[in-house]
């Protein structure tokens, strides 16, 4: 029996806080890697793949993933976000609706792929959310991960140092005295606790291969090839995985 909607606690109308949905290139350059890294998981045969992105918003991302798969759904809480993909992206292929990433309506072992990148942390209960995408995932399918860290230097979302490490009534009181909002919503999880979440799942961690090469993976905008900075990202990566401030994960539904 599905559950009933949990809309309570989503944020609503998320796209509305800024540009960052709307970014044409940057939405692009994100879908360019998911490409890259399924396809590498699935040694390119991609054309016959149903795909379900879980919070894709304005529906760039999903838009650039049509060129690549079967078919593409497109769901968001956010409506507005769900209006502006609905009447600028039209292709047979591509579907955009209005949904709760915590109670998806589509039956059991719908689709070979589901996306969930940098949505966790926006979930109400990111658990459920885990659960509802095993249950839609056909055996074998995969969901595209990618999460950011709880231990990370700085906050992307408000451009805050240490925003999601300190206590959350801290951080509320810290986000109210930066002029940049009222309430932390945002709950991010350290990697023990994102290796929890999706303990349901077989991993196949493709952080290290992407740091390493971000070439073969359309990843030149995350980390520059050669650059000092990806020569201590790897270290880390390497050596101390948990200080690694996100990562990309392919997640196997046994099957």
């Amino acid at each position: 029996m599905r559950r009933r909607s949990l809309n309570r606690g989503y944020q609503k109308d998320f796209s509305d806080r800024g540009t960052a949905m709307f970014d044409v290139r940057g939405r692009q350059r994100k879908a360019h890697t998911m490409v890259a890294v399924l396809k590498n998981y699935f040694n390119g045969a991609l054309g016959d793949l149903s795909v379900l992105n879980v919070g894709g918003s304005a529906g760039i991302i999903d838009d650039c993933l049509s060129n690549y798969f079967g078919s593409v759904t497109g769901i968001d809480i956010d409506e507005k976000a769900i209006d502006y993909a609905r009447e600028r992206l039209c292709k047979a292929n591509l579907a955009f609706e209005v949904g709760d990433a915590m109670n998806l309506r589509y039956s059991a072992e719908t689709f070979d792929v589901v996306v969930s990148s940098q949505v966790y942390e926006h979930v109400p209960d990111a658990r459920i959310m885990m659960e509802e995408i095993y249950r839609v995932l056909k055996p074998g399918g995969v969901c595209y991960f990618a999460a950011g860290n709880r231990l990370m230097w700085n906050e992307p979302h408000y451009n805050l140092p240490l925003l999601s490490v300190v206590p959350r009534p801290i951080a509320h009181l810290y986000l109210r005295l930066s002029g940049k909002g009222n309430y932390y919503y945002e709950k991010h999880l350290s990697y023990w606790g994102l290796k929890n979440l999706v303990e349901e799942f077989v991993v196949a961690d493709y952080t290290l291969p992407i740091i390493k090469n971000p070439k073969e993976y359309a990843a030149e905008y995350m980390i520059k090839p050669g650059a000092f900075k990806m020569r201590v990202a790897v270290f880390i990566a390497k050596h101390m995985v948990w200080l690694v401030p996100g990562y990309i994960w392919i997640l196997v539904k046994p099957g």
